[in-house]
């Protein structure tokens, strides 16, 4: 007990004696405080006493796939600072192979009686993943926030990448750098957000006229890019559209490997804008995603939610923007 309450104090900046009557249900405390105390006791897994126990924290919970693609870190950034602005403490659950799944951190955040969840690249983006985790949430009535496209029946607000305008735009700059032999590099057959980007890009193919779209699918991984791209370009695409950088810089790596170049051989175009894309070799034209506004909006809705006020669980689509760098040029002359 003497443990609990000095590492309470120590993490809400307050001394044992008003964790004490916080915990005690005591007079004498302002509402700031015994907030922070609470929250602080949440963040560091102590069971509030019975009594508390009916109250959430102003605690919310920040899931992700992962940290080692840059775009994720960047989404965290900006939420974890838009949360804290507002009072809030962020909980970020980011999943490792072989380490603690989303259904697994749902719990975790259900037992903190976090105050609400935004959830990033999850198992709602894949059509045959279990949802069950998400029932729970909606069960126990908690607002929560997706961060782009996943299977429509949730009923969840969400935000996203317009998925049809990016490769609108990144199929619009191949054509008129004369590229007619195009292909995709998407993920998982059943990832929802790939699934945008390639009816899209089918409706592209139609309109102009052009040869079929040449397509591979793989995991979100350089090395899951390369062996893809390698097939690709045996198909005879000179440009390739990737739903993402990390699987963009793995088809570069590829072409290398099969002795050609880029862009002189063949063109790449990424999907996020992540940092250090302009820094690669040569500097990745992407699309950019304006994670900025998605997670300022994410933040938004979430409170919203919080507060009482109603939100509409329609897609709020943001629109991206290409940025062109070395990574495209002109098609090779055949």
């Amino acid at each position: 007990m003497t443990r609990r309450l000095t590492d309470v104090a120590k993490k809400a900046g307050v001394s044992e004696a008003t964790v004490s009557r916080v915990l005690n249900g005591r007079e004498g405390v302002s509402e700031a405080t015994r907030t922070a105390v609470l929250t602080a006791l949440d963040v560091l897994g102590y069971e509030r006493p019975t009594k508390l126990r009916g109250e959430r924290a102003r605690l919310v919970g920040l899931v992700l796939p992962e940290l080692q693609n840059p775009i994720f870190p960047a989404l965290a950034e900006v939420v974890t600072g838009s949360l804290a602005q507002r009072g809030f403490t962020p909980a970020l659950c980011a999943r490792t192979l072989g380490g603690v799944s989303e259904a697994d951190y749902v719990d975790m955040l259900l037992d903190h009686r976090v105050s609400g969840v935004i959830f990033a690249g999850g198992s709602y983006a894949l059509a045959d993943a279990r949802h069950d985790h998400y029932r729970r949430l909606t069960d126990r009535g908690l607002p929560v926030v997706l961060v782009n496209a996943g299977v429509g029946d949730l009923g969840f607000a969400s935000v996203s990448t317009d998925d049809a305008v990016a490769v609108e735009q990144a199929y619009g700059h191949l054509r008129s750098l004369g590229h007619e032999h195009v292909g995709m590099l998407l993920g998982p057959a059943d990832h929802v957000p790939s699934q945008r980007k390639l009816d899209a890009a089918l409706a592209c193919q139609r309109g102009a006229k052009a040869p079929e779209t040449a397509v591979q699918r793989s995991s979100f991984s350089m090395e899951g890019g390369r062996a893809a791209t390698a097939k690709l370009v045996e198909a005879g695409a000179t440009g390739i559209i990737c739903a993402s950088d990390v699987l963009a810089l793995g088809a570069i790596r590829a072409v290398r490997r099969l002795g050609r170049r880029v862009p002189e051989d063949v063109s790449v175009i990424g999907f996020d804008d992540s940092a250090f894309m302009n820094c690669t070799d040569p500097p990745l034209t992407t699309v950019r995603q304006p994670i900025e506004a998605m997670g300022q909006a994410a933040v938004d809705l979430l409170v919203h939610q919080m507060e009482g006020v109603g939100v509409a669980t329609d897609e709020l689509l943001f629109e991206p923007e290409l940025v062109v760098r070395g990574s495209t040029g002109p098609a090779p002359r055949r």
